[in-house]
């Protein structure tokens, strides 16, 4: 009860603040062509316990990026594709953010299976769902259907049709699996080697001083960068703290902010693969 007063407090706050017909694209977004140096910044889905507070730095610095999500475990509330966290993907929508599947319940590829002659056939784990921790095989068609769920999950909260892209949990993939995703229309996305933000890594080893100093350091034009809406094993929480100077510090280098959507690789598959 506690976690639905919050979040409806919290939308009623939303529609006196910003009014019912928030618009799609704040001011604030320089228009595509002010881009000469864009970066692309990505959240795939978590505990959420950071979510306000990444949206709110999100609005202040007027930066869209791409959300991957799956249905995943909260700290408060039913899931992160639940009932609870229906405003808050819908205020994103609203604000020009752009969303992509992470696979319905966060299934991990562990190993392509012998198929003799036959469809396509993977070993995955599941971190979530009603198949939460069990290994199993999933034929290719299961897998697409993992991964179509998550994208017909966010369309139907947000009513904003989603990418047919998909980051498969933890980049981790295979020539056979990337195959049969695009076979059903989704390419895959992963993230450069600088965009690796940290915020899964032990703040106990990697403070998030260090972390931002290295990516402020690293980051390169067209990178794509990659954090979580709440990682449970980190003691210091990568976001917001990391996340508003991060931000600021690229754009004092001349770099901009893009979705996915604007991606050059990914441009002419969006546009060939329509919803």
């Amino acid at each position: 009860m506690r976690a639905f007063s919050f979040f409806g407090c919290l939308a009623a706050f939303a529609v006196l603040a910003f009014g019912a017909e928030a618009p799609t694209h704040s001011p604030k977004y320089p228009p595509p062509e002010a881009c000469a140096h864009p970066l692309y910044l990505t959240f795939d889905t978590g505990h959420m316990g950071v979510a306000q507070g990444i949206a709110q730095v999100l609005r202040e610095e007027g930066v869209r990026v791409t959300f991957f999500v799956a249905d995943e475990p909260t700290q408060e509330g039913d899931g992160t594709l639940g009932e609870a966290w229906k405003g808050w993907w819908q205020e994103r929508a609203k604000e020009g953010h752009e969303f992509a599947s992470h696979t319905d319940h966060h299934v991990y590829w562990l190993q392509d299976m012998p198929t003799s002659g036959g469809p396509m056939r993977f070993k995955v784990r599941a971190s979530a769902g009603p198949e939460q921790g069990r290994v199993r095989v999933m034929t290719g068609q299961e897998y697409c259907a993992s991964v179509q769920g998550a994208r017909t999950r966010i369309e139907s909260i947000t009513g904003k049709s989603a990418l047919p892209l998909f980051r498969a949990p933890g980049g981790k993939t295979s020539p056979a699996l990337l195959a049969q995703a695009q076979s059903c229309g989704y390419l895959h996305v992963g993230w450069s080697d600088a965009g690796f933000l940290g915020d899964e890594l032990p703040s106990e080893k990697y403070s998030n001083a260090h972390l931002l100093s290295k990516a402020l350091s690293n980051i390169r034009s067209g990178d794509i960068l990659m954090a979580h809406l709440g990682i449970w094993s980190r003691h210091d929480p990568w976001a917001p703290a990391d996340l508003k100077p991060l931000i600021q510090g690229l754009k004092a280098k001349g770099f901009c902010f893009r979705t996915l959507s604007e991606h050059p690789r990914y441009q002419s598959w969006i546009e060939k693969h329509p919803t």
